[in-house]
């Protein structure tokens, strides 16, 4: 008989209380559930025990694999976050009486193989799940949380907004097939571009393409709202760098508006005129084609683009700033704001001057390293604030600088791209001697001004003005009480009359006067002959300086050629010479130059090791060629000669080559192999460091000619000088 089924839950021994991460947090009002024991195994012929109809509630490992592991951990977790997306949340819940506080884990899910991290393996190499260990709780508790970043939402254009979704997917199948297109060069969507584009039209089709090259293809949004500003069309698709235009299904119906509007702008002659009635044009038109295409003249095109009202405070600012100073250049190839076209400002206006300038008392007007740096990277992430095309008649651009310079310490001036003669030097050189200010940077594409340190805005060169009259007229009004209080004392006390001007603002004055009186041309004559005296004998110095340098250090050179030297002892010409026939040299010869096989003198010219080389040569062949790199033609007969002497042959010819020249030994007819290499040569280092040490010593020969030939320009110089002012001086 089959002993009776063991009870599920026992009363004793207390079990242990469940870990906290496999229920919600405790409240006041809810009680810990049973923890479940397993029963112990069975036969397998017994019956399956039916499941307990107790009311208790099942904990979340019931029916999860794994018991309390890792895996069971993120398999609870997956149900949680199963459940809160079936069943979202109101966004609006009442308060809640029974203080439940909802459940959130946010823990990111495991990666590849981490699930399989709590398994392990038995005696029989089989996968089992191993049970919980202690510090397994402790590593959980460090789980990173995951914050994922939030996608940019992108913004619809133009033509996904006012086009339905079929005639914009027509239109984009139909620029697919496209295979022509206009060329926006480097001066951007111009007139040349907008009169291809509506040539198009005006043939029937309904696209144009254009293609953007640099550097308006760097931003290809802004090249679509130039393309939408200038064409009144429609950019319905971008393929890499080409924008395909729609024309507007009313465009044949409205040209004659555009003929009109045209017309109108060309009565206006100049550019400031076509600023100052640009409002009234477009007014005037704008009844008569109301919700239809505008077509408009590319010239105008900056004046009527008006920058909608929104962004950020600093950027309104920087807007409304902006078009204070003139108007805006469409053809931007950056994103906005927008900067003013340059060109379209005056290029003379009356009345303009240098502004007055004064520098606080003990500043220094120059910047130091630190102060020129810390400007270049202030102005580098500001917007540029005009675009320039031309190098001269830049007055109106100057007063435009000195507006801006009264609320911002730098004025960033782009250089216009595609126009022809462009010189950033003449505009910045022409910039500098208008507005007095400092040049911090200048390249192809940016100049930029810093207004100095002795800048004196509107209001404040009126105040500082103000206040030297004041003090003017207070000195005199103090000279005259002087002069009053005088004759006053000497009328009673009897004094005689005589004036003296010490100390008196009299004094001053006419000391003002005399040295102005003075300064004649003969004066600033000998001031600029003094200034270049000063100058010429501070070259000089700078140059015996120089002079005195390089002597020591071809000296110390010498010293080093000696010490190399000494241990270098050449061997002397054997008066047993090995004489040859001339038809002898002549085969020997020949023999020479046919060979492949050569000895290679380099830079180290002739060591131990060429030596060493030679014999080798010798050893299996008569004939040995070596070739040099010398040009010079006494190099090349001492190396030949030491070659001769240092190897005991018989030098047969010296060839010259096309990049090189040839020395020929023969061995000789009593030739020995020597037992050891030489030892009166240098070796193969030595030889590398006198190389070294004499072409140093003969580039420093050359630099002390130039010093010298330098040195005596600068003492005839000196010598013109100090006669012309000896003829000054009276």
């Amino acid at each position: 008989m089959a002993p009776p089924p063991l009870p599920l839950f026992s009363p004793s021994p207390k079990p242990p209380p469940p870990p906290p991460w496999l229920h919600g947090p405790k409240t006041p009002t809810s009680a810990t559930p049973p923890l479940p024991i397993e029963a112990p195994p069975k036969p397998h012929n017994d019956p399956k025990p039916q499941r307990s109809n107790s009311s208790t509630t099942n904990p979340l490992t019931t029916g999860v694999p794994g018991g309390r592991t890792r895996r069971a951990v993120l398999g609870i977790i997956r149900r949680v976050r199963s459940l809160e997306l079936s069943n979202p949340p109101n966004p609006r819940p009442r308060p809640s009486t029974s203080g439940n506080i909802p459940f959130h884990l946010p823990i990111d899910r495991p990666q590849e193989g981490q699930e399989e991290e709590e398994a392990g393996k038995d005696e029989k190499g089989k996968l089992t799940k191993s049970r919980a260990v202690p510090w397994s709780a402790a590593r959980d508790e460090h789980l990173k949380v995951v914050l994922r970043r939030e996608k940019k939402v992108r913004e619809p254009t133009r033509a996904e907004r006012e086009l339905g979704p079929a005639l914009l997917e027509r239109l984009r199948r139909a620029a697919r097939g496209m295979d022509r297109w206009a060329r926006a060069k480097k001066a951007g969507v111009t007139d040349e571009v907008v009169e291809d584009v509506r040539s198009e039209w005006s043939s029937g089709q309904e696209l144009a393409g254009v293609r953007i090259v640099e550097p308006l293809r760097r931003c290809m949004d802004r090249a679509r709202e130039i393309l939408e500003i200038k064409t009144g069309g429609l950019v319905v698709w971008t393929k890499g760098d080409i924008h395909f235009v729609y024309r507007g299904s009313d465009y044949v119906h409205n040209m004659k508006y555009s003929h009109n509007f045209v017309a109108d702008i060309q009565k206006v002659r100049t550019p400031q005129e076509k600023y100052k009635s640009n409002v009234e044009l477009l007014g005037k038109h704008n009844g008569k084609a109301k919700g239809a295409f505008r077509e408009k003249d590319s010239s105008i095109d900056i004046q009527t683009y008006e920058e909608p009202v929104k962004g950020t405070l600093y950027e309104r600012e920087v807007n409304r700033l902006l078009d204070s100073l003139g108007p805006r250049f469409i053809d931007w190839w950056w994103n906005t704001p927008l900067p003013v076209d340059a060109d379209l400002l005056p290029e003379v206006v009356l009345g303009f001057k240098t502004p007055f300038r004064q520098c606080p008392p003990g500043v220094r007007p120059t910047l130091a390293d630190e102060e020129l740096t810390y400007l270049r990277k202030l102005a580098r992430p500001l917007p540029a604030h005009f675009a320039l095309g031309r190098n001269t008649k830049l007055q109106g651009l100057a007063a435009a600088i000195l507006k801006l310079w009264e609320k911002s310490l730098v004025a960033k001036i782009a250089v216009k791209v595609g126009i022809e003669n462009t010189n950033n030097e003449q505009m910045a050189w022409n910039l500098k001697h208008l507005t007095g200010g400092t040049i911090i940077l200048r390249n192809k594409d940016f100049i930029i001004l810093y207004r100095g340190k002795d800048f004196l805005p509107a209001g404040v060169k009126q105040s500082v003005i103000q206040h030297e009259a004041q003090v003017d007229a207070q000195q005199v009004k103090e000279e005259e009480a002087r002069l009053s209080g005088t004759e006053s004392l000497q009328m009673f006390a009897g004094l005689p009359s005589v004036e003296s001007s010490a100390g008196t603002f009299r004094e001053y004055q006419d000391f003002q006067v005399n040295q102005a009186h003075e300064t004649t041309i003969n004066n600033k004559a000998m001031i600029e002959l003094e200034a270049e005296k000063h100058r010429l004998e501070k070259e000089l110095k700078d140059q015996e300086r120089r002079l005195f340098i390089l002597t020591k250090k071809i000296e110390r050179s010498n010293q080093a050629l000696a010490k190399l030297h000494s241990s270098w002892n050449p061997s002397e010409q054997s008066a047993d010479k090995e004489l040859l026939t001339e038809e002898e040299r002549m085969i020997f010869r020949k023999i020479g130059l046919k060979m492949d096989e050569h000895v290679l003198l380099g830079r180290r010219g002739v060591f131990d090791g060429v030596i060493e080389e030679i014999h080798q040569h010798w050893k299996h062949k008569e004939i040995v060629k070596v070739i040099t790199k010398q040009n010079q033609s006494y190099q090349i007969t001492y190396t030949s000669m030491l070659l001769e002497v240092e190897t005991g042959g018989v030098l047969i010819a010296t060839q010259k080559l096309p990049h090189s020249h040839a020395i020929i030994l023969y061995r000789g007819k009593n030739y020995r192999r020597p037992e050891k290499s030489p030892s009166n040569l240098l070796t193969k280092r030595e030889a590398l460091r006198r190389s070294v040490e004499v072409q140093r010593r003969g580039s420093m020969k050359y630099y002390v000619w130039e010093r010298q030939k330098s040195i005596e320009e600068l003492q005839w110089r000196l010598a013109n000088v100090a006669r012309e002012i000896r003829k000054l001086t009276p």
